[in-house]
């Protein structure tokens, strides 16, 4: 449940509220509110991936979407590896992905499979990969 939640916060975005106050209890008229939100980069095409939604996929690929386009660091393989998105890791590699890329801690859709324990997409990446 805990990776759950996890995910879901990771895919919608974290979002940061800073409120700021000053004279809030006086009665003075000076009160001062400041909100910020702070949203997370992750393009249409890897919150797809992650949420495991094909169709949305198949669709943006057909559009022109770029299956090597990183976003927030990661690549659309390194997203289908992490969550285990066997038939979207395919569809990535049918259209181009490229397996070798490193995210920008330096590690590969192989290294995120395998930490995620993805055993389905490691094999999938190491019989490509091995080619």
């Amino acid at each position: 449940m805990k990776n759950v939640l996890l995910v879901i916060a990771f895919v919608f975005g974290a979002v940061s509220t800073n409120v700021q106050a000053s004279n809030f209890i006086s009665n003075s008229s000076s009160n001062t509110l400041e909100v910020s939100v702070y949203k997370s980069d992750v393009n249409l095409l890897c919150t797809s991936i992650a949420k495991g939604d094909t169709e949305i996929v198949k669709k943006l690929i057909a559009n022109g979407e770029n299956v090597n386009r990183k976003s927030n660091g990661l690549t659309p393989a390194m997203y289908a590896a992490k969550y285990n998105r066997v038939e979207i890791l395919q569809l990535l590699i049918e259209n181009g992905a490229n397996l070798r890329t490193r995210c920008n801690k330096g590690y590969t859709a192989l290294d995120y499979a395998k930490a995620t324990n993805a055993k389905d997409a490691q094999q999938i990446i190491e019989a490509v990969v091995v080619r």
